[in-house]
């Protein structure tokens, strides 16, 4: 549950402390690139005060936005596209798995150790508790898949090919991005709750560019900016 006056204590205004969020985690800066640019702006944080921000407020705004798609009935149930990819912690290789829906939004995020039957059988309960069950099932020929869904009595729903799953597979490519800004992470749990957050920001300013028209896509773009200053906001 949001809290009604989330910003009560904090001297930096609301409108501030939501761009410094927006930028770290929306776009590819390390806090000291973020730091600059707010110097910038006439606004003197420390890389430090980024930090604690994003780690306050991030989860907060990511709730937000995922209370109000999921609410609005914004969240597809017509086909996934399932993948995970290899993230490295602390040089040991862990499991990001991720369901992306048919135009690209990211629906969950979940960080395992290992990508057996178990693992996917995790992933597929907490992705279907939240957005319920879909029509279609991408996935690529990674046997856990067709293990899980079978006891879930969802087999018959799975797809597999050599290019249905590249919805998936392109969807990797902003979080790669970031996670190379990043230096890697440390912890499963700040893997887990990065990528949540980052999943509900890039969903939130995702206007699939090249399938509208320039003045279309200004104004989606203005809505969502509007929208994001507007978290929050008791």
């Amino acid at each position: 549950m949001t809290r009604s006056r989330p910003f009560k204590y904090f001297k930096t205004s609301p409108e501030i402390i939501r761009l410094a969020v927006m930028l770290y985690v929306r776009f590819p800066l390390s806090l000291r690139n973020v730091e600059d640019l707010l110097h910038e702006r006439g606004v003197d944080v420390s890389h430090e005060t980024v930090r604690y921000w994003w780690h306050r407020f991030g989860p907060m705004f990511a709730s937000e936005i995922r209370k109000r798609r999921i609410g609005g009935k914004k969240s597809s149930r017509w086909r996934w596209h399932l993948d995970e990819m290899f993230v490295k912690i602390n040089g040991e290789r862990h499991y990001l798995w991720r369901a992306v829906d048919h135009e690209g939004e990211v629906l969950e995020s979940f960080v395992t150790k290992t990508r057996d039957k178990k693992a996917a059988l995790k992933f597929l309960k907490k992705a279907m508790r939240k957005h319920r069950r879909p029509e279609a099932i991408v996935t690529d020929k990674l046997r856990s898949y067709g293990a899980a869904l079978k006891e879930l009595g969802a087999g018959d729903r799975q797809e597999t090919g050599r290019w249905l799953n590249n919805r998936a597979e392109n969807s990797h490519l902003p979080f790669r991005r970031r996670e190379r800004a990043m230096l890697r992470f440390r912890r499963m749990r700040s893997l887990q709750k990065f990528a949540s957050v980052h999943a509900s920001v890039t969903n939130h300013f995702n206007h699939e560019r090249s399938l509208s028209s320039r003045p279309q896509f200004k104004l989606n773009r203005a809505a969502a900016l509007a929208e994001w200053r507007g978290l929050c906001a008791g």
